[in-house]
């Protein structure tokens, strides 16, 4: 007997179903209680919805969906100013600002669906399919059409999935790779990572570290990220407004609501010049994995103690002391990232354009929609 497959589309996570997060386990960043942070705190201009797929009645299969709006937007990113960015603004403001996104803007990463072992991916795939042409509909009821809707970020293996009819139309792309800090086993301290460096980098450790003596690094609770809140949100706006490119920004609740639902998961460090707050970083514990997430810093502080790269060995040293295999440190910052041993992990994406004659000129679109980074890649180690 062949089996009955369906979906179902939620739109707050108090409706998801009972099963819903014993086929989150994969990931995190799927599970009700992140999915909840999303909706207490989202990004203005995002709309998400919540995808359940069905086998003969029994839920097999889960996935998130992000709907931007990009008209919202005041910037979409104000370091570089060039011909390419002003061309890559006009085909958003004109041909691309509502994007729906099967997956997570926000993060780097598989985060768009997950299956149990036992149902066929290619069909799994099938009904996502529908889903989204429903949701695109509900979309243009409200009169929010769809020009661009995109599935991210799925590696070399995970990519093959997508060779199916319903997806032949659409523009198989990669973006840039997301940097990932593999743990060695024989680690148990921050000095064997520092003692397996090659003398260059070494080096660079001892200098960023000796840099930053005057700095106090604070791991911070509730009562002090809710006191901090405005200092917290300035530092994260300058960083992410001086980024090559943004489709969103976060709202200023978000890391206290992070901080509520997911309490001690949730790691926020604050870095103080005295008594004032000069930069902050912040940490997720996935299972045997250390996801890094959002951070802010004082420009001004950042280049003279070298901050971002001490918070990179510190986001290193907690994770070797607590025994964590893996840091995901995503996509920014490529080439610092792979001095302090990050590699880079290519990610694949497809993305489609519901007119048909842009859609077919995406190849030469997409080179103007995602932002071409030049960096060389380092071998710290011995």
């Amino acid at each position: 007997m062949n089996s009955a497959y369906s979906f179902k589309i939620y739109t707050t996570t108090a409706q998801l179903h009972s099963n819903w997060d014993d086929i989150a386990i994969s990931t995190i960043f799927l599970s009700k209680k992140y999915l909840d942070v999303l909706e207490k705190s989202s990004p203005e201009n995002m709309i998400c919805h919540y995808i359940g797929l069905f086998e003969n009645g029994n839920l097999v299969g889960i996935a998130l969906s992000q709907f931007l709006d990009l008209n919202k937007l005041e910037s979409f990113g104000e370091r570089d100013k060039c011909i390419k960015t002003a061309v890559r603004n006009f085909v958003f403001r004109n041909f691309g600002s509502h994007v729906l996104v099967i997956g997570n803007n926000m993060l780097t990463g598989q985060n768009s669906f997950a299956l149990l072992d036992t149902i066929d991916k290619k069909r799994a795939l099938q009904v996502l399919n529908t889903a989204v042409t429903e949701l695109k509909q509900r979309f243009k009821s409200i009169g929010k059409k769809i020009h661009i809707t995109t599935y991210k970020d799925f590696n070399s293996e995970e990519i093959k999935t997508f060779r199916i009819p319903e997806f032949e139309n659409e523009y198989a792309f990669s973006t840039q790779p997301n940097m990932v800090f593999t743990i060695n086993e024989a680690w148990k301290t921050e000095q064997n990572y520092i003692d397996s460096l090659s003398k260059k980098y070494r080096d660079q450790n001892k200098r960023a570290r000796k840099k930053a003596d005057q700095i106090e690094k604070r791991k911070l609770h509730l009562e002090e990220i809710i006191a901090l809140e405005e200092t917290i949100y300035d530092l994260y706006l300058h960083v992410a407004k001086n980024a090559p490119f943004n489709t969103f920004f976060l709202p200023k609740n978000h890391f206290r609501i992070f901080k509520e639902i997911f309490k001690d998961k949730f790691l926020f460090y604050g870095y103080f010049l005295g008594d004032r707050l000069i930069g902050f970083n912040t940490l997720i514990k996935n299972g045997s994995i250390m996801d890094t997430y959002f951070l802010g810093y004082d420009e001004k502080v950042q280049r003279e103690k070298m901050l971002y790269l001490n918070m990179l060995y510190d986001m290193i040293a907690y994770s070797i002391n607590k025994g964590f295999k893996e840091i995901i440190f995503a996509r920014t910052a490529l080439e610092i990232k792979s001095s302090v041993g990050a590699k880079p992990i290519k990610m694949h994406g497809l993305i489609g354009h519901s007119n048909r004659v842009v859609n077919h000129f995406m190849p030469t679109i997409f080179k103007y929609l995602e932002p071409e980074i030049k960096w060389q890649q380092r071998n710290p180690f011995k």
